[in-house]
């Protein structure tokens, strides 16, 4: 692998002198008319040679067909004709340049090896994997140097599935499971990964600090995002407070150096209709001043009666190089996702005679009152500083804005008509509504040096996130009567007068200290360390417009959570790793008495094997993990006035699993996603828990381009699978209710029509295959659907 210092130090001779070019073969070539990124690729396999290129100079560049015996050096230089690029050499590596730059000093950002390895960004490698990460110890590494499970949902995925929003991404990621209670976005639709619910998310590594709301996130559009990296297991050190199962940290687009625009149009099943512009390249001459736009709508039809739901996305950022060594970045963005007739859970599962409903699977639990606005906007700015050559000192400051406002109606899945008439039905109705707004700030210094004979990586930084809000209380819950099932429409009840019984006050704060360090102590052994130093503090006051107002003050200081990974490389291929994180995450979970549950505290152990082929574009992992918990809250089944569940705290619980995956691009134009992952919890007496998460998971997704059909055709399918869910205590009699097992067929088709117009088919639930998405409520997983995308590059 070629890192990154040896390349910088590599392009800094190059700027000086250039070595002898590069002399190879002519060989046969038959490159289609396709992405600059993936013509440059085949070019280095055919021709054996490395060609290093910054994936934000080639960007959304499209290069000519090239076909016939040539030499590597004719068909690159009609590979770059008009794209304002050029090359030169470096001993045995071609490196991509701007025309203007051809001959000057050179620094490469994200940068991928063609013929070799890949960068960090994935928007315009094709790929389905990515280069590194440094979402597990802040650290960029590649996967394999990572010693945590680490998963990608790369831009190229996104795309070739549909993925819009991001449960559509979490349905498809190895480990994760969504337990989907209603409609889209509904914070009754809990993400898990290893048994317990994942409420770690980040943007660009900033963490959002309360999880009670970052849930608004699950209905985020994904078209500002470069990508999506998925650490499974604790990450203590990268969030200071959290729970074991995973973070989520979604990757913005950055600018690219060449201007490249795009226009989408979808048209989908139920009048599902989207529009995207993506437009990004230099403000000057010199392209020192870059920036990038990306707006979308899409106005969302459904298979549920009367639900309809809204997305509107707007993002934008600039980049400038205020000197060579110092680059400025600048941006925002505005997330609004509206629904109407919105509901949180599906239908009852049963009659009261204790047999099964059997709705359709078009039939809508929400009122016709219900709705849900969750609206987002950030701005964000950083400034990075080239110190030297092997230091960075970076500043990141941001704020977001969340705004929600949900009125709740939905038939009570809780209740169990009569099977003839209809009767005996009941509605839940409430609101709750906040603007919370939180501040970040991450100072960090990370770098390289020389000691003891090897070359080792450090970073040290400080963070801060502060959230505070203030909110109306409303009563919880306003219960109706539904005349009969039969023919009902969600017009009654009537809507209730929702009323404020009182106002909260809520600021929470969250400042730590963090550092991690790799010591190489061979070529091949390397050990990675970290800790977070983390205070914490929740205040909430809580006026009821009466004499009992509440006050409630919550403090944790000084909290550390370690860690601690070791890689040893068999090979220029394969690794072993093995990692140890520790947990600690305060809940906002009350016992019966009223009180909350002590912090969640633990421990995690993993171990695994790691192979990266082809200059790491495809990577394998394996792994088997513990997770110890104490203070795990248990709902108990008993509701408080306010409607808020009770828990009980339970210790020694245990989660045993293993996860296996392989990722990136077997063959040239073949990519492939494939995983099984198996997880087991169990209280201290070795009782199953979460039963109502899937055990075992299998995945699968793979695209391959033809590319002597035509102008190039790209053909892709997959198959998503889980084990049997159920849920004790579900019915009239307290019977268990089961999901049996059950798999998901999805296939794609894309073709581009010109140069610069290609058409995407996509055809999801292929087999029509009916199943409910959890057992509290009969709501149905998605029916056959599909949906055709035109997509225009210029």
């Amino acid at each position: 692998m070629l890192h990154s210092f040896a390349l910088r130090n590599m392009l800094a001779v190059a700027s000086f002198a250039l070595v002898a070019p590069v002399i190879a073969a002519p060989v046969e070539l038959n490159l289609p008319a396709q992405p600059l990124s993936v013509s440059l690729r085949q070019l280095g396999e055919a021709a054996g040679l490395s060609i290093a290129a910054d994936s934000s100079l080639t960007g959304h560049l499209q290069a000519p067909a090239v076909n016939g015996t040539l030499e590597p050096m004719v068909a690159l230089q009609r590979l770059l004709a008009g794209s304002g690029l050029s090359y030169q050499h470096a001993g045995n590596t071609l490196i991509i340049t701007r025309q203007q730059d051809h001959g000057a000093s050179l620094e490469l950002g994200a940068t991928s090896i063609t013929g070799a390895g890949l960068g960090d960004t994935t928007d315009g490698s094709g790929s389905y994997t990515t280069g590194s990460t440094s979402t597990a110890t802040k650290l960029p590494l590649t996967l394999r140097e990572t010693p945590q499970s680490v998963s990608v949902m790369s831009r190229q995925r996104m795309d070739d599935q549909n993925l819009t929003q991001l449960t559509d991404a979490v349905r498809q990621v190895p480990g994760l499971s969504i337990n989907q209670g209603g409609n889209s976005g509904s914070d009754s639709s809990a993400i898990y990964s290893r048994g317990f619910r994942v409420e770690n998310y980040q943007i660009d590594g900033e963490q959002l600090l309360n999880s009670g709301y970052a849930s608004i996130f699950q209905s985020n559009d994904l078209a500002i995002y470069d990508r999506i990296e998925v650490i499974r297991g604790a990450t203590g050190l990268t969030n200071g407070v959290g729970t074991p199962g995973a973070t989520l940290n979604l990757i913005r687009k950055r600018p690219t150096s060449e201007w490249k625009s795009s226009v989408g149009l979808k048209a989908g099943s139920w009048d599902n209709n989207a529009i995207e512009l993506d437009s990004g390249g230099p403000l000057n001459e010199s392209g020192s001043v870059r920036a990038r736009m990306v707006a979308a709508y899409r106005d969302a039809g459904s298979n549920i009666d009367r639900l309809n739901e809204r997305h509107k996305v707007i993002y934008g950022i600039v980049e400038a190089d205020l000197t060579p060594d110092t680059l400025l970045s600048v941006g925002a963005d505005v997330q609004h996702h509206d629904a109407n007739n919105h509901a949180r859970f599906g239908l009852p599962l049963f009659y009261s005679d204790g047999s099964h409903t059997d709705w359709s699977r078009s039939d809508s639990a929400a009122t016709a009152w219900a709705y849900s606005k969750r609206h987002y906007a950030s701005g964000f700015a950083s400034l990075e500083h080239q110190l030297n050559e092997d230091w960075k000192a970076k500043a990141t400051f941001s704020r977001g804005r969340y705004e929600y406002d949900e009125v709740i109606g939905h038939a009570s899945a809780w209740s169990f008509p009569d099977r003839q008439t209809g009767t005996g039905g009941q509605t839940y109705g409430g609101r709750w509504a906040a603007t919370p707004v939180q501040d970040s700030i991450d100072l960090n210094l990370r770098g390289a040096f020389d000691a003891f004979g090897q070359r080792h990586d450090l970073i040290i930084g400080h963070a801060r996130q502060q959230t505070r809000y203030k909110a109306d209380n409303y009563r919880l819950w306003y219960f109706g009567s539904i005349p009969t099932y039969n023919g009902w429409d969600g017009k009654t009840p009537a809507q209730p007068d929702f009323e404020v019984t009182g106002r909260t006050d809520y600021n929470e704060h969250q400042e730590s200290t963090y550092g991690s360090i790799r010591l190489r102590a061979t070529d091949k052994l390397s050990l990675i360390l970290g800790g977070r130093v983390t205070d914490w503090q929740n205040v909430q006051k809580t006026d009821n417009y009466g004499p009992d107002d509440e006050v409630s003050r919550r403090k944790e200081t000084g909290v550390f959570t370690p860690f601690a990974g070791v890689v040893y490389d068999l090979d220029d291929t394969w690794s072993v790793y093995t990692s140890y994180t520790s947990i600690f995450k305060p809940q906002n979970n009350l016992t019966a008495p009223g009180a909350f549950i002590d912090p969640l505290e633990g421990v995690g152990y993993e171990m695994g094997i790691k192979a990266g082929f082809f200059e790491d574009r495809l990577n394998f992992s394996t792994a088997i993990y513990q997770i110890e918990q104490d203070n795990f809250a248990v709902a108990t089944g008993e509701s408080a006035p306010n409607g808020d569940q009770f828990y009980r705290a339970e210790s020694g619980t245990k989660t045993r699993g293993f996860e296996v995956e392989l990722s990136g691009e077997l063959l040239p134009d073949w990519q492939l996603s494939a995983s099984f992952s198996r997880n087991i919890v169990q209280d201290s007496n070795g009782r199953a828990l979460n039963t109502e998460v899937p055990q075992n998971t299998a995945k699968l997704f793979t695209s391959y381009l033809i590319d002597n059909l035509g102008n190039g055709l790209t053909v892709g399918g997959g198959v998503n699978w889980q084990n049997a869910i159920y849920t004790d205590g579900a019915g009239p009699n307290s019977v268990r209710f089961t999901q049996e097992s059950y798999a998901v067929v999805d296939l794609m088709a894309r073709y581009p029509l010109t140069e610069q117009l290609s058409a995407t088919l996509n055809l999801n639930n292929l087999l029509d295959k009916t199943y409910y998405t959890g057992t509290s409520s009969a709501y149905y997983g998605t029916p056959r659907n599909a949906t055709l995308g035109l997509r225009l590059t210029f």
